[in-house]
């Protein structure tokens, strides 16, 4: 694409299904009562690097239309099912108001998973990029020089693709502090904003670019070995539920299924 992204971005099918009727809506979403949704739609489309296949107004529409259309199928499945099987009838009612707000949440859970995932996938590229960033500025190479270099060699990926078209801002005529900070606010991950906001900082004081890259390195591998351990701390937690409802029911069974069967036998 013009601006840097080369790797294909695609929605799901019930959203192409939909997108042709999303113009219907258009004056519902355009009114105030949606302008934060709005908003907040097109921040994490371009976070989520769907810019140019999907708007905010049409982010917000597909939210109103895909209950509208799942709801109804699966109300009428849940009552077919109803006649069909006595369990079904009572609950009818329930599992289709469940269906409905369940597909109105869908649109914007798909959203965030994608913003997450590529979020974390910037996270983990980081800090190797940087690393080689440094070793290609302090053996001579000016900063730009060596993040085209970079990019050259290394395979397509989101963090890549950011700096693909931050370079290429950079050619049309863009400050080179216009353009990391366009790239921070774009992507709206903590992580890329500390390098990029460092970088711009180092151009206004005159600080040497190799040594905030390798600053910057440094404490974004202090950081991942924090999580790091986070995670490792939040593991037993975590486990304590399928333990609860795995293991021990299993345990008791296995110990006390014989002893329950010679008494069902005594009784009997």
């Amino acid at each position: 694409l013009a601006d840097g992204r080369r790797q294909e971005r695609s929605l799901p099918v019930l959203f192409k299904a939909l997108l042709p009727f999303v113009g219907n809506l258009d004056r519902v979403v355009s009114k105030k009562a949606f302008s934060a949704q709005v908003k907040l739609a097109d921040e994490m489309i371009v976070s989520g690097g769907f810019e140019g296949l999907l708007t905010g107004r049409e982010f917000v529409a597909l939210k109103l239309l895909v209950p509208m259309v799942v709801g109804p199928v699966s109300a009428l499945t849940m009552i077919l099912m109803g006649m069909a099987v006595d369990v079904f009838r009572e609950s009818a009612a329930v599992f289709s108001l469940m269906a409905f707000v369940l597909a109105y949440l869908q649109p914007m859970m798909w959203l965030r998973g994608a913003v997450k995932r590529r979020h974390l996938s910037i996270q983990r590229a980081l800090p190797f990029v940087l690393d080689l960033l440094t070793l290609s500025v302090e053996a001579g190479m000016d900063f730009i020089s060596a993040l085209q270099r970079n990019c050259k060699s290394r395979r397509l990926d989101p963090l890549n693709e950011e700096l693909l078209r931050m370079t290429k801002e950079i050619q049309v005529g863009s400050s080179r502090k216009d353009a990391l900070r366009n790239m921070a606010l774009r992507v709206n991950q903590s992580d890329l904003k500390s390098v990029a906001f460092a970088l711009i900082q180092a151009d206004e004081l005159g600080v040497s670019i190799g040594s905030i890259l390798r600053i910057q390195s440094e404490q974004l591998r202090s950081r991942r070995f924090d999580r790091a351990e986070k995670l490792a701390a939040e593991a037993p937690v975590k486990m304590l539920g399928p333990l609860m409802l795995c293991i021990f029911p299993a345990v008791f069974i296995i110990l006390l299924g014989p002893i329950l069967s010679q008494a069902m036998k005594g009784i009997f």
